[in-house]
């Protein structure tokens, strides 16, 4: 990484830290901080769930398996877009008529307070795996890009590794953006940095195959087996049961609901999460391309590292830094959504409920208070993440196995009368033992029944185990939740009913202000570029047309901006 790089990297985030502190002074209460007000147009909505699913994690876990296995990494991404889609037409809109300010709130209205506890807390710790993953992943590619030589730098002055080290710096940064700007931090952040990371990875493709020697350079000297849609690992049916998980996931995890709900109205909530499907069934090709690619320029490399060593062999200087900083903001924006929801959950579900008369000031302090605790344990988890498995097999396992444990049941609850408080705990307690049993019993390599099984059905075990566990993450919870729906015979007092023909309270027109902050931040991102292209030596015209774009974009949104305004002025 030069000079350049090291100036537009910090440049980036310290820009995005003047956004959040910006924003921060706009808050007036919890709402404001936890919910963006319910003003947030169904494109910045859609745009953010898009880049929650995004962080450093992507391009370890899914760039790893992408520089190794070729197109099965497009095939599982692309698998996000179609349960986007089917959320989007099922439940977005759902969501948003409820009238709810949280997917906490709606737990704690359909199942009981009891309920509420034991969903926050279980939630809790399997999104900090979660975030602690992303922080690892973040460190994994920073440390790829830094001089060799640090690593034993840092243990011999400071006494622990580069990895730790980042993971610690990137952690007080998170936390920091998060307590200061809240939701609409989080929102506004999320579209500069999927604008500047497609940007980016647009360009990584030409200028890397120009390097390679062309397509067909790429093309001849990858396996045969490369371009492949599914293999061994990865089967047709692990796809079809990765689309399932991923509408429990995107359908009823708490920091997607948060997307659907702080729009202005149901339609939007729609409009927003069929953004996201569409840009998962598109963007894939173009994300894991990279890595792919860098199979061919370097077998052997690290597969961890493999998508930012690819960013490295093909990017100018000052790019570079700019799709690191891009990489390193959208973990940030991902971690922070995350700390948003439940600080929020924590602050507004419990902490109110206790001090029943605290006022909106001390609610937004203590929001900050938790994020600060919240942070400190995901920083924490994040250094321990190697011991635990390392980021891939983390990352697979927890979303099949715990996705339909944590989501279905109050999905369920949505749409069933019968399912009741009791009927959650037995769902959750009787999946989890049955999946357990399946993970640790016949899965793992010395599993607790491994050794009384045949030889040939331990084969199939080990062959399949990726698909073994997405499907039993899938059919478990669901085979549970419809024996306790037949076996119920009364309807649980506290269903809430939706009523379809209507909108939960009253239309609120979108903000306008984050478009206006987005065009000025693209048009300064636009000047940084400008002078990288002064100062360049190589690549000199791409860098212009990049300047140019980001120029014209940030113009066509200031205008469409003023046409809304003008229009809004004339009603």
């Amino acid at each position: 990484m030069t000079s350049k790089d090291l100036i537009v990297f910090f440049l980036y985030i310290l820009g995005n830290v003047g956004i959040s502190v910006y924003l921060g002074r706009k808050i007036k209460n919890s709402n404001d901080y936890f919910a963006a007000g319910n003003q947030s147009s169904w494109w910045l909505s859609g745009l953010s769930a898009f880049m929650t699913m995004f962080s450093a994690g992507t391009f370890v876990v899914w760039g790893g398996i992408a520089f190794k296995a070729g197109f099965v990494a497009v095939s599982i991404s692309m698998c996000l877009g179609i349960s986007a889609l089917f959320v989007g037409y099922y439940l977005a809109g759902k969501w948003r008529k409820l009238g709810v300010s949280s997917a906490a709130e709606f737990i704690s209205l359909r199942f009981g307070n009891w309920a509420l506890n034991v969903y926050t807390w279980f939630n809790i710790l399997y999104r900090l795996l979660g975030m602690a993953v992303a922080l690892y992943s973040l460190a994994v590619v920073l440390q790829a890009i830094i001089p060799l030589n640090w690593n034993a730098m840092f243990i011999e002055s400071i006494g622990i590794s580069a990895v730790n080290t980042i993971i610690i710096f990137c952690g007080i940064i998170i936390i920091l953006y998060t307590i200061f700007g809240g939701l609409w931090a989080v929102l506004l952040t999320d579209v500069l940095q999927f604008i500047i990371l497609m940007v980016a990875v647009i360009a990584v493709i030409p200028l890397a195959l120009s390097k390679m020697g062309g397509v067909s350079a790429f093309v001849d000297k990858v396996p045969d087996d490369f371009f492949n849609p599914v293999n061994q690992e990865f089967t047709w049916v692990f796809m079809a049961a990765w689309v399932v998980i991923h509408m429990f996931k995107v359908g009823g995890e708490w920091a997607f609901v948060q997307r659907f709900i702080c729009v202005t109205t149901n339609k939007e909530a729609r409009k927003a999460t069929y953004l996201f499907g569409l840009l998962y069934l598109i963007s894939p090709v173009i994300w894991m391309l990279p890595p792919m690619m860098y199979h061919v320029i370097d077998p052997s490399a690290d597969y961890e590292q493999a998508y930012v060593l690819a960013c490295k062999y093909a990017l100018p200087e000052g790019l570079l830094g700019l799709m690191i900083a891009s990489m390193f903001a959208a973990t940030v924006s991902m971690i922070n959504s995350e700390l948003n929801v439940y600080a929020g959950v924590l602050t507004k579900d419990f902490y109110s409920r206790i001090f029943k008369k605290a006022k909106e000031k001390i609610l937004v302090r203590v929001g900050r208070i938790l994020t600060l605790v919240l942070g400190g344990l995901v920083t924490w988890i994040a250094i321990l993440v190697p011991n635990m498995g390392g980021a891939e097999d983390i990352i697979l396992s927890i979303t099949a196995l715990v996705a339909g444990i944590t989501v279905l049941p109050v999905l369920w609850g949505m749409f069933s009368p019968k399912i009741s408080e009791k009927g959650v705990f037995a769902a959750i307690i009787i999946s989890a033992i049955f999946l357990v049993l399946i993970k640790y019993g016949y899965l793992s390599d010395d599993g607790w029944f491994r050794g009384n099984v045949s030889a040939d059905f331990s084969e199939w075990l080990s062959t399949y185990y990726r698909t073994i566990e997405a499907v039993a993450g899938v059919l478990i919870p669901v085979v549970v939740l419809t024996g306790i729906e037949i076996l119920t015979k009364t309807e649980s007092p506290k269903f809430i009913k939706i009523d379809q023909s209507k909108e939960a309270d009253k239309i609120i027109e979108p903000s306008l202000f984050p478009g206006k902050i987005m065009a000025i931040s693209i048009a300064v991102l636009a000047c940084i570029v400008t002078i990288l292209a002064v100062l360049a030596t190589a690549d000199v015209a791409f860098q212009w047309i990049l300047a140019l774009i980001l120029f014209v974009l940030s113009g066509l949104i200031w205008m469409s901006i003023k046409r809304i305004e003008k229009k809004r002025t004339l009603i």
